[in-house]
C-alpha cells in the first residue's frame, strides 16, 4: 500500500488570521465554499476550528465517493488539521502570510492507497482531481474573505 498525496496552493488578497478565521469557521464559512464534489455536509460537534467534528460525502468521480467524518485540530497556529475516522485520510491546510494584506493557503492530503494495478491508477489520477477539487474550494474561499 502506497502513500498518495494531494497538495495544492492558492494566495489570497486577505490577511492570513481572517483566511485562517474562515477556513476554521464549519458553522458559517466551510459549508458555503465546499464545491458541489461535496454532499451530506453536517456539523456533529464544534463547529470553530479545534474539537470539530464534521461529516460530509466527497465523490471525486462519477464512480469514487468517499463518506467523511472528520476530526479537526490546530497543531500549530495556522494550520488545520482534518482527520478521517473512517479511513486512514488526512487533509492539513495550512494559511501563512504573504506579503502586505495577503496569505498563502496550502492544502495536503495524504492516505494509503490501494495495492497493484488499481494502486497505480489511483496514486496516478487521484492527487490531479483531488486538486482540481481543491482549487475550487480555494478560490470559492479566496471570494468569501476577498469582499
Amino acid at each position: 500500500m502506497a502513500q498518495v498525496e494531494a497538495t495544492t496552493e492558492r494566495i489570497i488578497a486577505a490577511d492570513a488570521e481572517a483566511v485562517f478565521d474562515a477556513l476554521a469557521d464549519y458553522k458559517d464559512v466551510r459549508g458555503k465554499v465546499l464545491p458541489g464534489h461535496f454532499s451530506e455536509y453536517e456539523i456533529r460537534e464544534g463547529g470553530d476550528g479545534e474539537g470539530t467534528l464534521v461529516h460530509w460525502k466527497l465523490q471525486a468521480t462519477s464512480k469514487r465517493v468517499r463518506d467523511c467524518l472528520l476530526e479537526v485540530t490546530e497543531p500549530t497556529d495556522g494550520q488545520l488539521v482534518e482527520k478521517d475516522r473512517n479511513s486512514s485520510m488526512v487533509t492539513t491546510w495550512t494559511v501563512t502570510p504573504a506579503g502586505e494584506g495577503k496569505s498563502r493557503v496550502v492544502v495536503s492530503t495524504v492516505w494509503n492507497g490501494a495495492g497493484g494495478v488499481g494502486g497505480f491508477f489511483e496514486k496516478t489520477f487521484a492527487p490531479k482531481g483531488l486538486g482540481r477539487i481543491y482549487d475550487e474550494l480555494l478560490q470559492n474561499l479566496a471570494a468569501e474573505v476577498e469582499k
